[in-house]
Order: C-alpha cells, then structure tokens, then sequence
C-alpha cells in the first residue's frame, strides 16, 4: 500500500529518492531531515543512509500495484530534481506517473533550473502536478522557471512562508498553497503576508490552499484565514480522475 500523509493537501507519499541537500532559506528546519534521522535510528533500510541521496529502483513500481485511485506526493523525502539524481532516473520517475494514470501525481523541487532544463526531454502526463517552492521573494524566480515548463498543471508550494511575496505573476499558474512553518525553531508567519496572497489568487481566480498557520503547536494554531477554510484545488480534465507536488 502506499504510505497515507497527513499533508492536507496530498493523500499518498511515493519516495523513489530520499535524501536531500539544503540550498535555500525555507530549507532551514527540513521536517524531512528530522524523520530521516529518525528513520534512519530506527534501522528502516530506506534510511541506510540517513539524509544523504539515495535512489530506491525497488519503489519504483510500487504506484503500478495500487490499485485505488488515489493523490500521491512524489519524493516528500527528497527533491527529484536534485543534482544527484540522474537524468535516467528522473525520467523513469515520469514513466511510472504515466503508466499509472488512475492516480493524481503531485511533484514539487525548489530546483526550478534543472526542472526547466530538462523539460524538453519529459513526455508530461496530464496526471502529474507539477510544483515548485517559493517561501521569500528571494526564490520568486522559480515561478518562471515552472512556468515555462510544459507540464499540464502547474502549482505554488508557499510553505514555509518566510516573507511577503506581492504581485507575483500568476498567469499559467494552476493553484497556490500557502502555509506557515511548523516545528522545532519555527519561524513566524505575519497574518499580511497570508492576505496578500489569498487576495492576489481571488484577484486572477486562481485556487488558493491555506494549508496552516504552523508553529510549535500547528493544531492548536489551526489554519482558518479571517475564519474561513481555504480547501481550493485545480480544475482539471476528467481524464485524470479529478477536476480542479518534497523536502520541497
């Protein structure tokens, strides 16, 4: 079976990578650092390895087995386009989404250069969602680079929002989720910050994810914006079951 998360937004993790290397501010706190290092105590081999890179052609094929339908966070353990995963690799990734077309494949790298670069050589499933990370002005770079891909839906990870991030450019942008850190050492999130985005999506119709206020206790800060809950998804084609994704 595919592993259930409690990402609100996703409903499956699929991990064919582990493993990462910080490169930006959001990656201070990697929740995924801390479960690898966890996983890795634990003896789980997978986690042999603890954070560093590692591919797993085992887990592969595991998408092709399950049977249910279902949404899947590819690589919530790693980012795929990291530099040490090769081209290869990468693309039999994109083999496997396309093979299993009944599930909804969500992607999401804060490498926005090497997406872009090696775009002309993906064949995009209309399954895949493909996301890139953007948590201070700093990075809102990546929104073009994802934007000039040809992937057939393409989504914002705002998470762990870090800083405000006004008039970005939203054109071709499928969905926009925003949400704050959460964790040990979070850092704040300013309530504007959250506004502004949830205004701009409203303003260009675009699907907004309010996915948490974060802190050291998320549940308790919840994750209403002026008391409203921000569940809006992409609109899609039917063909992939749905109308309407890392350490990223």
């Amino acid at each position: 079976m595919a592993q259930h998360s409690r990402i609100e937004w996703t409903e499956s993790t699929w991990n064919p990578v582990t493993g990462c290397t910080k490169i930006s501010a959001g990656c201070q706190n990697c929740y995924a650092e801390r479960m690898a290092r966890r996983l890795h105590a634990m003896g789980v081999e997978n986690y042999r390895n603890g954070f560093e890179v590692t591919l797993h052609p085992h887990v592969l094929s595991k998408p092709l087995s399950w049977k249910q339908p279902q949404t899947i966070f590819v690589n919530s353990m790693s980012d795929l386009f990291h530099e040490s995963v090769p081209d290869d690799f990468i693309l039999q990734v994109f083999d496997v989404m396309r093979s299993a077309s009944w599930h909804r494949f969500q992607v999401l790298t804060k490498r926005s250069e090497r997406l872009l670069h090696l775009n002309r050589l993906i064949d995009w499933p209309e399954n895949v969602w493909m996301g890139t990370t953007v948590e201070n002005a700093g990075c809102i770079y990546r929104i073009e680079h994802l934007r000039n891909t040809e992937a057939v839906i393409k989504f914002l990870s705002l998470e762990p929002l870090l800083g405000p991030l006004h008039d970005m450019n939203l054109k071709n942008i499928d969905w926009v989720i925003a949400g704050g850190e959460s964790g040990p050492g979070a850092r704040p999130i300013e309530p504007e910050w959250a506004r502004d985005i949830r205004d701009q999506c409203v303003e260009t119709k675009t699907p907004f994810f309010f996915k948490q206020w974060g802190g050291t206790n998320k549940k308790k800060n919840g994750r209403e914006l002026d008391k409203q809950t921000w569940n809006q998804m992409p609109k899609v084609n039917r063909r992939s079951t749905v109308v309407g994704s890392g350490c990223s």
